[in-house]
């Protein structure tokens, strides 16, 4: 299947997926994916993930995060998309929830937070928010 836009696909396969109280969900792999998948482990928003092979094609593996039955993702959002990108300077790098959320951005020196953009002093595309 041919997906326009794999970022957004695999926030709303992880979206869809802990709403309806998976324990995990499989994503077709990228570099860029893999990067994403890394941040939100680190900031504890997933238990874990690891890269697969289904047949011909790399897997991303993702173990979804629960506290009881309540998901610890409660929102995504894909910010910038391929008909409207959206780029932020280092001075105007958005808090997503008064700091409660990540920002996720692509800068020259791949993906990272926000916050890890603001320490850098970088500025990139804005790819996604995650609270």
């Amino acid at each position: 299947m041919n997906v326009s836009d794999p970022i957004a696909d695999m926030l709303t396969r992880i979206r869809n997926a802990s709403r309806a109280r998976h324990t995990e969900v499989l994503v077709p792999a990228s570099r860029t994916k893999l990067a994403i998948a890394r941040i939100l482990k680190d900031e504890g928003f997933i238990e874990d993930f690891s890269e697969a092979t289904d047949g011909p094609i790399q897997v991303l593996n993702i173990k979804l995060k629960y506290v009881g039955k309540v998901p610890v993702v409660s929102g995504l959002k894909r910010i910038s998309k391929p008909g409207l990108r959206v780029y932020a300077a280092k001075t105007e790098i958005p808090r997503v929830l008064g700091g409660l959320g990540v920002v996720i951005i692509s800068t020259s020196q791949g993906i990272m937070t926000g916050a890890q953009a603001r320490k850098g002093q970088l500025g990139g595309e804005i790819l996604a928010y995650v609270w």
